[in-house]
């Protein structure tokens, strides 16, 4: 059986937060978390990458916001509006902004990590947002949050649900950690050879350290080890533009989804549009391939979102003489220079065209250099794509199960 009841029933505090500059409170770079909008993405776990600082007087200042273990956070207002996350004992101290409604559920009641999913699931987030989109801005005020219905089933049951569902989250996330350790050991690894040249020399060495030879180069304004070139993005990989997919559409049953910019960084979705798959065979991607925005948001990954067809404004970058370790990194190195390209152009969309790669200077070791290296980072490549599309089966398994636990369809027993 299951109770309808709405959430001010079942809290017991429904408030939001506070942006900090309202009243005089100020940013800083380390300190209290000050958790954004942007850290509610839709997962249990805050993405804490993206936290902001505040001070502890700020934090004094902001004391009716400040957030407690198991509060459920809400982004009720702007783009992540209907995103809900919840906070964990790692995500203390902190606070949050105006954007984010607070719910502080009575645990003797209800199991939060049910109500998280309850309202995680796709026809009821859609329902959040028809909600707030009755005003002239599209929010969701505190009056509104506390009058939105749940089923509750017995705390019993609640638990068991949510136990399965947190079991396959807990797994993403432990992946998500150790992919996080892997792409920090590889572009350390990275660095050390062709950043800080410290490669191992005939002898095993690190070779700038133990007294190789650098010379002056007066491109790049530094000293690089004696042999090494100078050249150019361009030189070391080709740079493959997708195609205007609306002018492929599918004609039969058939098709590839197309990756634009939202799925290099969101992974494909019900929205993801289809192309043909009869279109050039050099606008096909598969896991693995390096991708590179060059329109609006610059950024550059290895995709492992599976096969699919490349939309216009990414490159697909490869190279025939270089190991994809080297130019990813290089790429990768080499973006932040292209974002301050973008930015003291005073414009708000990045574009990076095959004029700006050739106008790029960057040092180029020797191949078998290069060779070396990759031999230590592709595995660790591998490892970290073999991660990410378990999160994908894990998460599509996650999708399908929480509508049919809710509604009863599947049902959980225990000996």
């Amino acid at each position: 059986m299951c109770e309808k009841t709405t959430l001010k029933e079942i809290s017991e505090l429904i408030t939001k937060g506070t942006t900090p500059t309202s009243i005089g409170g100020v940013f800083t770079d380390s300190g209290i978390y000050f958790i954004k909008s942007e850290s509610i993405c839709g997962s249990k776990f805050l993405n804490r990458d993206v936290f902001g600082y505040i001070d502890e007087e700020t934090d004094r200042k902001l004391k009716r916001s400040r957030l407690a273990k198991d509060d459920l956070l809400f982004s009720i207002a702007g783009a992540y509006l209907g995103k809900i996350g919840i906070v964990r004992d790692e995500d203390l101290p902190s606070n949050t902004n105006q954007a984010v409604g607070i719910v502080r559920l009575n645990k003797n009641v209800v199991d939060v990590n049910y109500v998280f999913y309850y309202f995680s699931q796709n026809h009821i987030n859609q329902y959040i947002n028809q909600l707030s989109s009755q005003s002239s801005q599209p929010n969701l005020n505190l009056d509104l949050l506390g009058k939105l219905e749940i089923e509750l089933k017995d705390i019993n049951t609640q638990q068991k649900i949510a136990a399965v569902l947190s079991s396959l989250d807990s797994k993403i996330e432990l992946n998500n950690k150790i992919n996080t350790e892997l792409e920090a050991m590889a572009k350390t690894l990275y660095d050390y050879w062709f950043v800080q040249f410290d490669f191992p020399d005939k002898d095993g060495k690190p070779y700038k350290t133990s007294g190789g030879k650098m010379v002056w180069n007066d491109e790049l304004k530094r000293e690089v080890p004696d042999g090494w070139e100078v050249g150019t993005l361009l030189n070391i990989a080709d740079y493959i533009n997708g195609l205007p997919c609306q002018k492929f559409r599918p004609t039969g049953d058939e098709f590839l989804r197309v990756i634009k910019i939202r799925e290099m960084n969101e992974g494909f979705s019900v929205n993801s549009e289809f192309v043909s798959p009869d279109i050039p065979e050099k606008a096909i991607i598969e896991n693995g391939d390096v991708l590179f925005s060059w329109s609006a948001s610059l950024d550059v990954k290895i995709w492992t979102g599976g096969k699919g067809a490349l939309n216009q404004h990414i490159f697909k970058v490869t190279s025939d003489k270089y190991p994809k370790s080297f130019y990813f990194y290089q790429l990768l190195n080499y973006l932040q220079h292209f974002k301050m390209m973008a930015e003291n152009r005073k414009t708000t969309m990045g574009h990076i065209t095959q004029e700006h790669l050739q106008q790029s200077r960057i040092a180029i070791p020797t191949e078998k250099l290069t060779l070396e290296l990759e031999k230590i980072i592709a595995p660790i490549f591998k490892q970290k794509m073999v991660n990410e599309i378990q999160n994908q089966t894990l998460s599509t398994l996650r999708d399908w199960l929480l509508p049919m636990l809710m509604n009863g369809q599947v049902t959980i027993h225990t000996d």
